[in-house]
């Protein structure tokens, strides 16, 4: 067992991987990672999916049989993520059980191309919920203004989501919301208010993009400062009478989930994010190289505040050097959209040009 990783589920933080392909499943890694190193989720994305399909034949006989049946590119990706995501959901269930759904999750993103259309981000989430059939399988759907009505809505279907694409503690804050008011409404509805969902803020994006424009001190702050402001905002949401009345009707928290955790700066050590997020209640999700690279000689040393320590006084150093973060915030949300639309494409096209391949030799 990993002493480092150990550490921070004994703090009550959830390690989930930031990978998935068809290799660690088959060949024992991701079983490894559970027994071994606390990892207690995963998460996907269409980039995560692009690289994995991309990479060497796993996948090219199913792509082959899939494509004789006259299936789209659209539809041979699902199920070959379904089929991906639905094993890995099988060995994080007893993970599930015994924490009574708090942990133990995977994740399925609906397409990108849906990002500014909430009727057909419902529609996709409800579709894939049940084409999934797992308790344990969150719907990712991005916290944008249309994304949110989508999120309230499948939240109030039942169907257990995964925001993603959060930037800022204001982005946190309306998914919390939407959240909110869905269990509100399955309430009154008498309905069960016991649904699945984590909100996942993007940190390190954060520093790729102001890295050019701040002076040295700052660098690599920034993201850890805008998490630090994050938190508190999760914590205070977490002691408020809407929240309280929630959870006194059996409602679970929406977990706050740090995403986008590898160290992207190669001057910044490699387990930067991991050690300065390690907080109780949260959910780190972790890239393959980091999640190695933390276990071989990360360090938990400090705990992040719930009073948002020094967060205010760095974004005011930012601020001076003219780094506005709500703007910045939209910027990242839209560029990060962008980046899985484009993944997408890359996605769709990698399984066309197979779905081809495989016809031509057949």
């Amino acid at each position: 067992m990993s002493a480092s990783t150990q550490k921070l589920h004994d703090l009550g933080q959830s390690i989930w991987l930031d990978h998935i392909n068809r290799e660690i499943l088959m060949d024992g890694t991701l079983a490894r990672y559970i027994a071994e190193w606390s990892v207690t989720g995963l998460t996907s994305n269409p980039t995560i999916f692009e690289h994995a399909i991309a990479k060497g034949h796993l996948y090219d006989d199913d792509i082959a049989q899939l494509a004789k049946r006259g299936e789209s590119a659209e539809q041979i990706f699902f199920a070959l993520a379904l089929q991906d995501l639905k094993s890995a959901a099988d060995l994080f269930r007893p993970v599930f059980d015994a924490s009574d759904g708090v942990d133990g999750w995977v994740s399925l993103e609906v397409s990108p191309l849906l990002v500014n259309d909430s009727a057909k981000t419902i529609q996709a989430a409800a579709r894939l919920h049940k084409a999934a059939a797992q308790p344990n399988l969150f719907i990712k759907i991005p916290g944008t203004p249309e994304g949110l009505k989508a999120i309230e809505e499948s939240i109030f279907n039942g169907v257990p989501i995964n925001v993603t694409l959060l930037f800022s503690r204001e982005h946190y804050l309306a998914a919390a919301d939407a959240y909110m008011r869905a269990i509100e409404r399955r309430i009154a509805a008498g309905l069960d208010p016991e649904v699945g969902s984590v909100a996942s803020l993007f940190v390190s994006r954060w520093d790729v993009a102001v890295q050019k424009d701040s002076p040295p001190a700052l660098h690599n702050r920034l993201g850890i400062a805008i998490a630090m402001r994050t938190y508190k905002a999760y914590r205070d949401l977490l002691a408020s009478p809407r929240w309280l009345a929630l959870a006194e009707a059996g409602a679970k928290p929406q977990r706050l989930l740090w995403a986008s955790t590898g160290t992207k700066d190669p001057a910044a050590r490699d387990t930067l994010y991991v050690e300065a997020l390690a907080a109780p209640d949260t959910v780190n999700t972790i890239p393959e190289k980091t999640l190695r690279a933390f276990v071989e000689h990360g360090k938990v040393t400090a705990v992040l505040p719930a009073d948002a320590g020094n967060a205010e006084a760095l974004l005011e150093a930012f601020a001076r050097v003219s780094v506005i973060e709500e703007a910045l915030a939209a910027r990242l949300q839209l560029k990060g959209a962008d980046a899985f639309t484009a993944s997408w494409h890359a996605l769709l096209a990698r399984i066309t040009e197979k779905s081809a391949n495989a016809q031509a030799g057949a």
